[in-house]
């Protein structure tokens, strides 16, 4: 009998959820990917329990062929190791066809940033005329002085706010919990804010909500940003991630130690923090070719 595709998507997904405890984007993200195997399979006649490694491949080749990006198809190989373990573990197939899929080298790429100045002009650029324009502010104050995943400024909570102590307790991926100060700056703009906010019309009593009193969407706050840094002056792609990347190397950069930053950012490995170390590679060519005797 062959594998009824749709019940085992489903019964893979509820596996990511409540025995893996993904987070929310992520289970989408593969979720997306095998509902594009699955479809791949069904083009190709081909049983899920009945794939080998070169039919992988295959589908690897042809979503390549669809422009997708190493980092995709990266992470689309990882989907697809976690389906077959799934599979594997429910009885469903006897032979695992991305046991041996070798894995991508993904090139190393440095973050996008802001240096301190560009911070300051893109936080001093932000009027405070209205509700609206107060709550983009305090909005993005607390995005560079704690580090947030835009996911976790647009779902922040009263409950998770600690405004007299200055301490953010955030439910970041994995459902790992993590508390984060802040600094004044921070704490000052968002009490301005919650003065001149209206009461919320949600049942979840968000702390940034939109005009309408609802909770705000990750896309309305990546528009508002890429207006206030166009406002500002900042030629830069600038995204919500990238004042995150900005907190993680200034941090690094005034001296912290590379731990404390991995906990604020909640990273699980701490190579994933690394990255921000190179950031100031090139000004290190350049101090050694000016200063060495021989550079």
């Amino acid at each position: 009998m062959s594998i009824d595709c749709k019940k085992t998507l489903d019964d893979f997904v509820a596996y990511i959820v409540f025995e893996k405890g993904l987070s929310k984007n992520t289970v989408l993200a593969y979720k997306t990917d095998i509902s594009k195997f699955i479809s791949f399979a069904e083009k190709k006649q081909i049983s899920l329990e009945n794939f080998e490694h070169s039919d992988i491949t295959d589908f690897l080749w042809e979503m390549k062929t669809k422009n997708l990006k190493p980092r995709s198809i990266c992470r689309l190989m990882e989907s697809l190791k976690q389906f077959y373990k799934f599979l594997n573990s429910e009885d469903l197939i006897k032979n695992n066809p991305t046991l041996y899929l070798a894995s991508i080298r993904i090139p190393e790429s440095l973050p996008g940033m802001l240096d301190f100045a560009e911070v300051n002009l893109l936080l001093n650029s932000i009027s405070d005329d209205d509700e609206m324009h107060i709550r983009n502010k305090a909005m993005v104050e607390l995005l560079y002085a704690a580090g947030l995943r835009v996911s976790e400024l647009v779902n922040l909570k009263f409950s998770n706010i600690n405004l007299k102590d200055c301490f953010l307790r955030i439910i970041g991926k994995g459902s790992k919990e993590r508390l984060i100060p802040f600094g004044n700056k921070a704490k000052n703009f968002i009490n301005i804010y919650l003065r001149r906010r209206k009461p919320a019309s949600a049942k979840d009593d968000y702390v940034f909500i939109s005009r309408l009193g609802k909770k705000l969407s990750r896309i309305e706050f990546w528009r508002q940003l890429k207006n206030i840094a166009k406002n500002a002056g900042i030629a830069k792609n600038i995204t919500p991630h990238t004042l995150r990347h900005s907190f993680a190397s200034h941090l690094l950069k005034g001296g912290a130690d590379i731990r404390f930053v991995q906990e604020m950012l909640g990273h699980n490995s701490i190579a994933t923090t690394q990255i921000y170390t190179h950031l100031d590679r090139d000004k290190i060519i350049q101090q050694h070719k000016e200063f060495h005797p021989r550079g």
